[in-house]
Order: structure tokens, then sequence, then C-alpha cells
């Protein structure tokens, strides 16, 4: 469906700054958060980034009152998320795409959330043609599309007009226009001034929203920082048949290279300047172009290392194939007959949702 472009009735309101400091949660014997501490700043996207179980939803979840930290502190704009007076107006979250009523339409479901905050019901509608889906508004919600969920639960965060948005992979469903509005939807609201924390695993599609970025592992941070920060110094690519003497020439003229892959890393933003260097020295060109770290790229280097490597994946969680977890599972062999299934852990509701 296509959202229609749809002004809020009311004006917008000015982002506050998120602050996590020491932030600790344990569940049993699991430190699903450790001792984090980030910020998120007002009219920018923040992309919240992790492997799975890395911490991400217990930390939004932190934040948003739901959890008890073990220790630490999450405030917004100074506050913890209880001691707001009226918090749908100052924030507003969507962790996930199923906490409504599966009988309810999807305009009652948002119009109890209004009843119970003050707000008016016309902005319930509003809200509805905002995120494209008014014709489903009297469907009930339990029939939606997992895109269409998805919809709804971002009409129901943004129905105080809040100051903060705080979302859980809102990417998850769409298809390739939902997604496309997404991005232009989340960029318009970080224009207005909103502080926006995004938790994504779809990287290629973070790197084209988010402005910056807090990547962490094992429930601990792993880097922070705008993505120009953590993308480093620019750099060329650059082969050439002969690559000493277009690393001589360079230097000549003030950009310094190193050699690699068959060719050189020079240290301009410039591919123009490269080549015409590269053309003054009389030295043919065979490749040519700029070297950027993605996201996918920042965000494996970063976490693909011995104490970052994801737990649930192995190692002395009690989980995987590292030592203390369970052997690899291996095929049975010809003719063994039926196979008793895998038993899953069991997590109790008291012990939480390590996320």
């Amino acid at each position: 469906m296509t959202a229609t472009a749809v002004t809020p009735s009311t004006a917008p309101s000015a982002g506050v700054v998120l602050e996590v400091t020491d932030l600790t949660k344990v569940f049993g014997q699991l430190a699903a958060v450790d001792h984090l501490t980030f910020t998120v700043q007002p009219a920018r996207v923040t992309g919240f980034l992790g492997p799975n179980g890395a911490g991400k939803t217990t930390t939004m979840r932190m934040l948003l009152g739901l959890v008890a930290p073990t220790s630490g502190t999450a405030l917004i704009g100074g506050h913890r998320y209880r001691d707001l007076p009226n918090p749908m107006r100052v924030v507003g979250s969507a962790l996930e795409a199923t906490n409504f009523h599966p009988g309810r339409s999807g305009r009652d479901h948002l119009r109890v959330l209004a009843d119970a905050s003050g707000i008016p019901t016309r902005r319930v509608d509003e809200m509805l043609d905002l995120v494209g889906i008014p014709a489903a508004a009297r469907q009930r919600a339990g029939g939606y599309s997992m895109g269409m969920r998805q919809r709804l639960g971002l009409a129901a965060a943004l129905l105080g007009d809040p100051a903060v948005l705080m979302l859980d992979e809102p990417a998850n469903g769409l298809d390739p226009e939902g997604i496309r509005w997404l991005r232009s939807f989340l960029r318009h609201l970080a224009h207005q001034g909103k502080t926006i924390l995004v938790s994504s695993h779809m990287l290629a599609e973070a790197d084209q929203i988010v402005d910056d970025v807090v990547i962490i592992a094992n429930g601990r941070s792993v880097a922070q920082g705008s993505m120009a920060e953590l993308r480093g110094e620019p750099t060329v690519f650059a082969r050439s048949s002969d690559n000493a003497a277009l690393a001589s020439a360079l230097t000549a003229r003030g950009v310094l290279s190193t050699a690699s892959d068959g060719g050189l890393i020079a240290r301009t933003a410039d591919p123009a300047r490269v080549g015409d260097i590269a053309l003054a020295a009389g030295l043919p060109i065979h490749e040519l172009h700029p070297l950027a770290s993605d996201l996918e790229d920042l965000f494996f280097r970063l976490t693909d290392t011995p104490e970052n490597r994801n737990r649930n994946l192995g190692g002395d969680m009690g989980a995987g194939t590292g030592p203390g977890g369970p052997p690899p599972w291996q095929p049975p062999p010809p003719n063994a007959g039926p196979q008793p299934q895998p038993m899953l852990p069991v997590v109790s509701p008291e012990a939480g949702d390590p996320r």
C-alpha cells in the first residue's frame, strides 16, 4: 500500500536526548546487557545494531520501563519512562508487531490507545492515512499481513506526536515499496527534530537511513558514533601497469598510498585527483574507484572477533557447538528409522527475554 502524505494535526515535538549509562541487565547467569553506555541525539536517526541476542530489545525495553535494570540508568530527556507525566506524548515505540487484540479492528486499536492518553480521535484517522492503511482500518487486525501490522504499530507509536520514536526491526515484513516509504518517512521525522532510535538486522537498508550507529555484541558496546566517523578516512583504489611509478607520482603531489591487492590505496577522497596525477605522469590506469566501508562491512569487521562473536552461535554459554554446549547436529545414518526431534530450550516467563 502507498502511504498518503498527511500533515499531523499538531506541531512536531522537539527531540530530546536518550541517555543509557552503565546499563546492565542480568537474567540468571546471562548478562543480556553488560555495562552499556550511549546517547541518542535529536534530529538524527540512530541505528541500534547487533547480532541476534546482542541485547538490543532488552535495552529498548529498559528505556521504556518494561524491564527493570539490574544496574545503571536509561533516561529519556533526563527522566525515567515511569516518571513521564504523559508518556505517549513524549515517546512512541513499536517493539513488536503483535501487541494488539486480533479481533479488534486497526482503527479501534488506535482509538483505545488515544482515549487512554487523552488524544483526539481525529488523530487516529490521520495516522492511518499517514502510514498508508486507511482501507484496512475497519478490518480485524488479526487478519493483517506482517507489513500491515508493522504500519499499524508505527501509527500507534505516532499517535501522541512524540518527541522520541523507538522502533525495533520496523522494516520486517514490508515490501520494497514499503521499505522505501519507511526510509523517507524516518528521514522526514528526523528533519522535524525528533529523536529516532531504530534497531535493525537489515544492514544494507540501515546504511541508507541512519546518521549515527550504536553497535553492540553480547550485551556490550562495540562501536558508536556517526557513520562518517566509523567509516574512517576516505580512500581511493587505483591500479596501473606500473604501481611503483604511480606511488612515486602520488607522493610527489602530496598523496600518500600503500600497496594492496595488485594496486594502490591512495589516501584521498577524490578519484579524479589520482587520475589526473597518473595522466600527468604518463601512466595508464586500469582500475580506479573510491573505497568506502558500507555498514555491513563495518558491522562484521567489528563483531567477528573472538570477544564479540555471537555467543548464541557457540562458545561457553551453554548453547551452540562450543565447549559446554551440545555437539553439532549430524544427519542420521541410512535406514535408521524415525528420529527423536531435538528439544528446544525452555525460557520461563520470569526469566525475561534476553534479546
